[in-house]
C-alpha cells in the first residue's frame, strides 16, 4: 500500500479488514475452536503475546520457512499473496492438520484446499476473533469463515465437532 508516497507494509491475518494501518493486525482464534478440535502438536503462525495457547509447540516468527512437525492448527496471516503459502504447506504436511482461513473458495490461494483437503466445514456463523489480551472483538470477521481439514484425523475431528458448521466431504 502506498500513503503519502510512503510504501507502508501490512501483514493482515484472517480477520483485518476490521482494523486499518497502523493498528493491531493480530487476531487470536477463539479458543471454543481450539478446545472442541485439539489437540494439536504445532501452531506455526502463533500470536505473542496470546491469551490462550493453540498448540503445544508454537513459532511466533519463520513459521513458513521453519520444518513443521506433528498435527498443525493454522490461523495464517492473511495477505491475498501469502496465504496461498502457507494453504500448500500445510495440504502437503503429514500427518495434516486444520486451517481456519476465510470461505474465498473463488481465490487462487484456495486451490490447496480444493485439490488436497479430506473435508471442508463451512461454519454457520461469522467469527469473533480476540485480541491478543483475550477480549472478544467488537465486530465479526466479516466474511465467512471455513476449517479446512487435511488428512484422516483432521476430517474425523471436524465430523465429531460440536462446532456449528455444514461439513462437505466430497466434490469435483
Amino acid at each position: 500500500n502506498q500513503a503519502d508516497g510512503q510504501v507502508v507494509e501490512v501483514c493482515v491475518t484472517l480477520g483485518s479488514h476490521q482494523k486499518t494501518i497502523g493498528e493491531s493486525q493480530t487476531w487470536i482464534t477463539p479458543r471454543f475452536i481450539i478446545d472442541d478440535l485439539g489437540p494439536f502438536d504445532l501452531d506455526p503462525c502463533a500470536a505473542s503475546p496470546q491469551p490462550w495457547p493453540c498448540a503445544s509447540e508454537q513459532f511466533t516468527d519463520r513459521g513458513l520457512t521453519r520444518p513443521w512437525s506433528g498435527f498443525v492448527y493454522l490461523n495464517p496471516p492473511f495477505h491475498r499473496y501469502e496465504v496461498g503459502r502457507w494453504i500448500a504447506k500445510l495440504a502437503s504436511h503429514k500427518p495434516g492438520g486444520i486451517a481456519l482461513v476465510h470461505a474465498r473458495t473463488e481465490a487462487e490461494w484456495f486451490e490447496p484446499i480444493w485439490d488436497k483437503a479430506s473435508a471442508i466445514g463451512f461454519l454457520k456463523d461469522r467469527l469473533y476473533f480476540h485480541y491478543p489480551d483475550g477480549k472478544r472483538a467488537d465486530a465479526n470477521s466479516g466474511a465467512p469463515a471455513v476449517l479446512a481439514a487435511f488428512g484422516l484425523d483432521a476430517s474425523m475431528r471436524l465430523a465429531a465437532s460440536k462446532i456449528p458448521m455444514h461439513i462437505v466431504t466430497e466434490w469435483q
